[in-house]
């Protein structure tokens, strides 16, 4: 409540001064107008009279020879015939000329705009490490109202403003005319890049999905009031995407929202490169120094680099879906929400029910990560219990074969051992729970982090664990020596993480919508700024070559390693809460806090 009370202030302390910057351009505007009508009116005397003087020094000459030349006024060499007689400098002319065009840069920015919407905006080519501001001139902005101005967002750059500004000094367009405040459907703001803004979200905020110790359902006592609110203060950009899609959007996997974007509390020489067009990757040195990363002319061509994803199922589960995972061979998905696993045969084209129903944990608390042994023969939930679930899938119907108690009250990730032998589980008390599945006994646990212990990947030989934390660390273990390795310390929050299948790099998604790609054995760091919200969710292609993250912000965003180059991009139409690969990097699902969860085909 305090974090939301803070930012409703500072909002209103910049809608009040966007006010008063609106009020004062508005009194230039009138101010320029009435200059320029006095300016004609004078000139135009100007020329009525010379004309005047002319004609009588032609009729003078024409009886008396040539006189002498008047001084009054200085006729300039191209002289043009007198104009209409203008109207009487009264509140007609006013009128009339009131409307006219001012030749000031705002229209030349305006026919820039209609150019540029008559040719179509240039191709955005993620080889750039930058983004392309020409999207703005595409599309219609509508003028300053108090409710688009409170939806705006917190923390606006400077240009952004200021184009804003200009625009609202148009004239404005018949679809931005109809949109006094934006109530209701706007005729003007179709389109994939444009979205309403001041409109109501469409479902409850409150999904519950930041890992907590204290979190014991969506109805129970809340511990840790920033991380658990920060998840649910809707952005006004994430309610505005909501509204759109609300209003038939269709899906757009290719959706590119990066003529917004920009990077917080970056210098102003980080901001950009030439050109003004920022970017949006930055090779962090050890001195903390970021430069925006070139990437290779191969960034995003050759084997197993996709080229983009195409939605080919939806799945309707009906409670927000936590935490969703895919079978090897790609068949079933398994998609868990609230008290129980769905599980989906996607291999029959248009299927619109699940072919079974796993209920666990009590019936009010969500599913938060389930995992399947790599015989697909058995499934392990963990979620907001104590206990973890260990289901048959061989069997005629899926049953329970086990359940493991821990003494904390949730588990907010699992990870299972290459040789299918162990369960790691992340612990809202921050411990990490190593499970014996063979006996079902806990073995030992790993003490380290503070708060929560909020995501978890494995090497691929076994050897080492990484996990993350809401103490804002990232820590590795030795699973031979049963030891804490090294800890990354952040300034935020982690959400996410996954570990590249090469063994080199460690990705990372976090609370303040930073991506970071830290190198595990260099002080080498990358830093990705796509995300406009938490970075909720995080999995590498098994191939390792590229890696995909999912946010509050709607998003799925598919990345090369480790730089970060943007490979293609989704918008969903709600928070992208959790997300998983096929074996053999073709399809990836989603899980979202609409209620269902999404299957990509991965175009290569």
């Amino acid at each position: 409540c305090d974090r939301i009370k803070e930012e409703f202030q500072f909002l209103q302390a910049q809608f009040h001064s966007l006010k008063l910057e609106c009020e004062k351009l508005s009194n230039e505007k009138t101010e320029m107008q009435r200059h320029y009508v006095m300016y004609y009116e004078m000139s135009y005397g100007l020329n009525i009279e010379m004309h005047k003087q002319q004609q009588q020094l032609h009729a003078q000459h024409l009886c008396h020879g040539p006189a002498l030349p008047v001084p009054l006024m200085t006729q300039p060499s191209g002289h043009q015939p007198p104009q209409p007689p203008l109207p009487t400098a009264g509140s007609a002319s006013l009128l009339a000329l009131s409307s006219a065009p001012l030749p000031t840069l705002p229209l030349k920015e305006d026919k820039k705009h209609k150019d540029n919407t008559d040719r179509g905006s240039p191709t955005h080519s993620p080889r750039e490490n930058r983004l392309d501001k020409s999207r703005l001139l595409k599309k219609e902005v509508p003028p300053l109202s108090p409710a688009s101005m409170a939806s705006s967002s917190s923390t606006p750059s400077n240009k952004s403003k200021d184009l804003i500004m200009k625009s609202s000094t148009l004239t404005p367009t018949p679809s931005s005319t109809s949109t006094p405040g934006l109530r209701g459907k706007t005729s003007g703001l179709e389109g994939p890049g444009l979205r309403p803004l001041a409109l109501p979200c469409p479902y409850p905020g409150a999904f519950g999905m930041v890992p907590h110790p204290s979190l014991n359902g969506l109805n129970g006592d809340l511990g840790g009031a920033s991380a658990y609110s920060s998840l649910h203060n809707l952005s006004p950009q994430m309610s505005a995407a909501a509204a759109v899609a609300a209003y038939g959007r269709s899906q757009v996997v290719g959706f590119d929202p990066h003529h917004h974007m920009r990077v917080p509390g970056l210098p102003p020489n980080l901001s950009g490169i030439p050109g003004g067009k920022p970017a949006y990757s930055f090779h962090v040195s050890t001195e903390g120094q970021m430069q925006p990363v070139p990437f290779p002319p191969d960034a995003l061509i050759g084997p197993g680099i996709p080229r983009h994803a195409r939605q080919i199922n939806t799945l309707s589960h009906g409670e927000v879906v936590c935490a969703v995972t895919i079978s090897n061979p790609t068949r079933h998905v398994y998609t868990g929400g609230k008290g129980c696993v769905k599980i989906w045969d996607i291999s029959q084209p248009g299927s619109k029910s699940p072919v079974s129903q796993l209920d666990c944990l009590n019936r009010d608390n969500y599913i938060r990560s389930c995992r399947l042994l790599h015989d697909g023969r058995t499934l392990i939930i963990g979620g907001e219990a104590s206990t973890l679930s260990i289901w048959d899938l061989a069997s005629p119907t899926p049953r329970i074969k086990a359940e493991l108690t821990s003494s904390a009250p949730a588990c907010y990730a699992l990870a299972i051992s290459p040789d299918a032998k162990v369960c790691f589980s992340c612990c809202s008390d921050g411990n990490i729970a190593v499970w014996d599945l063979h006996n079902q006994t806990l073995v030992r646990q790993f003490q380290g982090h503070t708060d929560g212990a909020s995501c978890i990947d494995i090497s691929h030989d076994g050897t080492k664990l990484w996990t993350g934390g809401l103490d804002n660390t990232v820590r590795s273990w030795d699973l031979r020596e049963g030891r804490q390795l090294r800890q990354h310390d952040f300034t935020s929050q982690i959400f996410s993480l996954g570990y590249c299948p090469t063994g080199e790099w460690l990705a990372v998604g976090m609370e303040n919508s930073h991506v970071e790609v830290l190198h595990v054995t260099k002080p080498e760091k990358y830093q990705l700024h796509l995300h406009e919200s938490c970075v909720l969710s995080l999995r590498f292609a098994h191939c390792g070559k590229w890696f995909v993250s999912t946010g509050k912000d709607n998003l799925l965003n598919a990345w090369r390693t480790p730089y970060g180059a943007s490979i293609f991009q989704s918008k969903e139409s709600s928070s992208v809460l959790s997300c998983d690969i096929s074996g053999d990097d073709k399809y990836i699902v989603t899980g979202s806090g609409d209620k269902k969860a999404t299957v990509y085909e991965v175009i290569y």
